[in-house]
């Protein structure tokens, strides 16, 4: 098990917008990597190994005479996230059909039911991003298709692939903490056509997938691209997503370079969603 050990800071913000959401994108551009909304502002974790006296020396909403935000922060152990994350870990429903939730919540009538612990991996639905891959696979068919989830989180969008037929799915994550959970997960949902594995792109040599997946940071993307589109079947679809609407540019002049054509775009509160084919 990860001894990881993480930071959490507790922003108080107000007014809550848009001051939340331009807080939650520099601080995901200075590293912090998992956020939750608040009623009275955000909080947000980076691991320990990461952080630095002067962190926020770089967010500039800090500084600002707009919004009056202030900020607490401690150490967080693996071993008490549970109770943090429970405090402020609601279920969500994404267009009324897929409902994404923690075992302690009622189960309610969606047509695919996802049951995850978060602890402190990414993916509960309740970031723009992930909720937004979420609806791109509501909205195509996966059904016997091969599927790369890279940088998988807590596996929720390979569980959602597998819910919706697709097989078999490998589920990919660099951190420790998040291929733990995922494998958790993935056991939690019964699926039986998902192998986690712990990695990079370095793991995807020789594979070959219809549909990738692949919800990670902007920099990330523009550095792994061409490995993933190597991976990809003809007539393939790749979604994107981890990023501004005023990355797409970049992320489409690189999907050009790889042969992709642009399909469909999706945009929550400034981030974006896209989907490309080969």
């Amino acid at each position: 098990m990860s001894n990881t050990i993480y930071i959490g800071y507790y922003f108080k913000v107000a007014p809550l917008q848009p001051a939340t959401e331009i807080l939650i994108a520099e601080l995901g551009y200075a590293g912090f990597e998992s956020f939750v909304e608040t009623e009275e502002g955000v909080t947000a974790y980076i691991q320990k190994e990461e952080w630095n006296e002067n962190i926020l020396e770089d967010i500039d909403i800090l500084k600002s005479d707009e919004f009056e935000i202030s900020y607490t922060f401690e150490d967080i152990e693996q071993t008490n996230w549970n109770e943090e994350w429970e405090k402020n870990f609601n279920p969500i429903v994404v267009d009324g059909v897929c409902s994404v939730r923690a075992p302690f919540h009622a189960k309610p009538e969606t047509e695919y039911d996802i049951v995850i612990e978060p602890k402190m991996s990414f993916g509960t639905g309740h970031h723009e991003t992930t909720h937004m891959m979420i609806q791109h696979i509501l909205n195509n068919d996966f059904k016997d298709k091969s599927v790369l989830d890279m940088g998988c989180g807590t596996g929720v969008l390979a569980i959602l692939a597998e819910k919706k037929g697709a097989h078999p799915i490998d589920a990919i994550d660099y951190d420790n903490w998040c291929y733990l959970n995922s494998l958790e997960n993935v056991e939690r949902n019964d699926c039986k056509h998902i192998t986690v594995l712990e990695g990079d792109a370095s793991l995807l040599k020789d594979q070959k997938y219809d549909t990738i997946i692949a919800n990670i940071n902007r920099n990330i993307l523009l550095n792994d691209l061409g490995a993933y589109i190597k991976c990809l079947h003809p007539n393939g679809s790749i979604f994107l997503s981890g990023f501004y609407a005023d990355d797409i540019p970049a992320i489409q002049e690189e999907c050009n370079k790889q042969g992709l054509k642009y399909v469909d775009r999706l945009e929550k509160n400034k981030w974006v969603a896209l989907k490309f084919v080969n």
